[in-house]
């Protein structure tokens, strides 16, 4: 795992001390963040299961204004932190050890421009995230993006009246679903 752009182009990040989470693989962050170019400079991020955090430390190293990151694991939350030092991104990021569906329900006082959502697959966490997003879309700007990484065979749709599906993408066993808040 690696920083694939940006200020901290090139910086190798720890990979996860357990079993507990699945990085996204370089191939598929840098098609992610391919797409997004035009709209993370200067941008709120939330990476909403964030594991070791290579999401949201992109997302930085590419001119993010900030990013915060829920992981609710405490050794996995230990190697967000190291992962965070090592890309030298501290003062755009916001690390909490935390269960992300305590956030959705109970933060208010947070926007974010881009939230980005991977979950464990196949516990149906990816679709139960979208619902309580849809029922606190506070959380999400007008014309925010809300990407979801799931496994091509896991279902993942939002209420139409909260969040257009506007693309869908396919990176060998990785799917990402765009959303847009009108």
């Amino acid at each position: 795992m690696r920083v694939i752009s940006g200020t901290a182009r090139g910086v190798h990040l720890r990979s996860p001390s357990t079993e507990e989470t699945r990085p996204i693989t370089d191939r598929a962050k840098e098609a992610l963040f391919n797409i997004l170019a035009p709209v993370i400079p200067d941008c709120r991020f939330l990476d909403l299961f964030a594991g070791t955090g290579g999401v949201g430390i992109e997302a930085l190293s590419r001119g993010a204004a900030q990013a915060t990151f829920l992981e609710i694991s405490k050794p996995i939350y230990a190697d967000l932190l190291r992962n965070i030092g090592r890309a030298r991104v501290q003062s755009g990021a916001d690390a909490r050890n935390g269960d992300a569906f305590r956030f959705l329900k109970e933060e208010r006082r947070l926007t974010f421009d881009i939230i980005f959502v991977a979950p464990p697959q196949w516990k149906n966490m990816c679709q139960q995230a979208m619902d309580a997003l849809t029922q606190n879309l506070h959380l999400l700007a007008k014309g925010g993006i809300v990407i979801t990484q799931h496994d091509p065979a896991e279902t993942v749709n939002a209420d139409p009246a909260a969040l257009t599906e506007y693309d869908k993408r396919i990176y060998g066993g990785v799917q990402f679903n765009f959303f847009r808040r009108p």
